[in-house]
């Protein structure tokens, strides 16, 4: 029972997916002439069409939420700075006051 694992390079799988697709060829057929199982002929399949989309993504859109990031980061940056400087302010004040009260 103890069978060798067969390493299945992404360039075969693509190949083996395709003959199968354009070709017709028979699934078994396929797996029969690289050494592997129907069900891992069919995880390649599920792989391939829930990844092909990358494919047609040029850098648009990625490049639109990597910009929306950067820009909410430089937002969030400038509240965090103001909210500091507002922090000092105050700390300041009841500094002040506390040496006015006598109580430092």
């Amino acid at each position: 029972m103890n069978s060798e694992r067969r390493h299945v390079g992404s360039q075969e799988k693509v190949a083996a997916l395709k003959r199968h697709l354009l070709e017709k060829v028979p699934v078994s057929e396929i797996c029969d002439q690289l050494g592997v199982a129907p069900t891992v002929f069919y995880r390649w399949q599920k792989e391939l069409f829930e990844n092909c989309h990358v494919v047609f993504e040029n850098g648009r859109k990625a490049k639109a939420v990597e910009d929306g990031k950067e820009r909410k980061i430089e937002q969030l940056e400038a509240k965090l700075h103001k909210k500091n400087e507002v922090m000092a302010e105050l700390m300041e004040a009841l500094t002040e006051e506390k040496k006015r009260n006598g109580e430092l």
